[in-house]
């Protein structure tokens, strides 16, 4: 850490609100179209395969590029990947808000993700350095944690606030007022860092892991044509063959893009575990919650969007508690209880009936959801990173997002699965009926991914409370790097 943040100490607590601003903005941007897409679909003559392509287009390149965006960020300099990050995002956002046709659309959301790969991993290695050890550390990733899990349902109100008062355009164009605080506060708050010692690419790690995460991405995204189509089980196999041989040259390679003591680690391995699958749920789940909200409920993109609100609340009212229970209790007995609490919100959800009152059946079970989330976000970022060596701050923070988004995508197609098989088949001439039943069922999938996460943390989130949260400087061994 610079010498001049370590003069103003209130400068790093300022430096947290402008990583967590950027935390926000790669999360919502997530789930913030997708209440804006039937009215892009009809302004941009989009077919139904083709505006899958806007959501998909996002996830496939951010997934696929975060563990290299993570090495750029060690290697390069964190602070400076962060504010290339930035303008980039804010130029493909500018790019995809004035597109005049669907292929552009596309286009500018995959831009989006390219540079919100550079942008996640840099911020959430920026924060790990600032924040090495201590109660300090805990706020601080509590506030970060919050923000993660509360991202994906704040993109569905702002979202359905853009579309229905403004322009579908403007749920891409609002990205411009974040990237504009994001650079102010970036060049004003961070400092620069990066990895000591030996900084070569591996770039043959890095073909193999960009093209097999792709592949598996897309194969989840098009699963929802039949999971026995030659083209998805083609995509699906490839993307495993070339990890597992992306495994193969990370045991070979001196300098490795993700050395696998990151991920093997029993510890760290179980954090990434639970983050994909609670990927699934605020990123797969909360989309049958909004068709839910909107076909069978009849509500406008406006009332949807505040109807999820509950979730997030949820998160943040709790979010103080856990924080403090955080440092007394330890990770553990928080990340087994609160996908539990979770899971209990989903199954009450799951019984959902097309004539339902949405203060009955569904904003209970949000509430619940929103409480328990926070017992799962708040430690597992800290959790995630614990013991990661300043060399690998980057990197380890890239598998944490990558996580999120590669388990929101299999999610996704997995409640996609459950779905057609509760309806019959295809959505069209189905009842209300039918819908709500179809949706509750993708509900009892996630709920049940929720009971696997608690047991995953019960196997292998173990250790004495001072074994789990950093005692001792994490970023002792780092090399700063003088000004700003």
């Amino acid at each position: 850490m610079s010498s001049s943040l370590r003069a103003r100490p209130s400068a790093k607590w300022w430096a947290l609100f402008v990583i967590s601003l950027t935390q926000l903005v790669v999360v919502l941007d997530g789930t913030i179209v997708n209440i804006a897409l039937p009215q892009a679909q009809i302004a941009l003559n989009m077919d139904d395969h083709l505006r899958q392509w806007v959501v998909t287009a996002y996830a496939l390149a951010f997934g696929a590029l975060l563990l290299l965006g993570g090495r750029i960020a060690d290697y390069w300099g964190r602070k400076r990947t962060f504010m290339v990050g930035m303008i980039g995002f804010g130029l493909a956002s500018l790019y995809a808000g004035v597109a005049g046709t669907g292929g552009e659309l596309i286009l500018g959301r995959g831009l989006q993700g390219v540079f919100a790969a550079m942008l996640a991993p840099a911020a959430l290695a920026l924060l790990t350095t600032l924040f090495p050890s201590g109660t300090e550390r805990n706020t601080a990733f509590a506030v970060f944690g919050t923000v993660a899990g509360a991202g994906a349902a704040v993109g569905l109100v702002l979202g359905g606030f853009l579309t229905e008062f403004f322009d579908w355009r403007w749920c891409l164009l609002v990205n411009l007022f974040f990237v504009a605080i994001g650079l102010i506060g970036g060049a004003l708050f961070l400092a620069e860092s990066k990895a000591a010692g030996d900084n070569r690419y591996d770039i043959w790690g890095a073909l193999l892991v960009t093209a097999g995460l792709g592949a598996l991405v897309y194969g989840f995204s098009i699963a929802e044509s039949g999971w026995g189509d030659p083209l998805t089980i083609g995509f699906l196999a490839a993307g495993i063959l070339l990890l597992a041989l992306f495994v193969r040259v990370q045991t070979k390679v001196a300098n490795p893009l993700l050395p696998l003591r990151v991920v093997t680690n029993r510890v760290r391995g179980g954090a990434f575990l639970i983050q994909a699958v609670a990927g699934t749920v605020m990123i797969g789940a909360t989309v049958y919650l909004t068709f839910h909200l909107q076909i069978v409920l009849g509500q406008s993109a406006l009332q949807a969007g505040l109807a999820s609100l509950p979730l997030p609340l949820g998160t943040m009212v709790l979010a103080p508690l856990a924080t403090k229970m955080l440092g007394r209790i330890g990770p553990r007995p928080m990340l087994i209880t609160g996908p539990l609490v979770v899971a209990a919100g989903l199954f009450y959800l799951s019984f959902i009936t097309a004539d339902g009152e949405y203060f009955v059946q569904v904003a209970p079970a949000l509430l619940v959801m929103g409480l328990g989330m926070s017992f799962v976000f708040i430690p597992l970022q800290n959790v995630a990173l614990t013991g990661v060596a300043p060399h690998d701050a980057g990197v380890a923070s890239a598998v944490t997002n990558s996580a999120m988004q590669i388990g929101g995508s299999i999610g996704l197609s997995v409640f996609t699965a459950v779905y057609a098989v509760a309806v019959g088949g295809s959505a069209g001439g189905v009842s209300p009926e039918a819908l709500a039943d179809g949706y509750g069922a993708t509900f009892v999938a996630a709920a049940i991914g929720m009971l696997i996460a608690s047991g995953i943390a019960i196997v292998m989130v173990r250790g004495r409370k001072e074994d789990l949260l950093p005692q001792g400087s994490v970023a002792s061994s780092a090399e700063p790097v003088a000004g700003r």
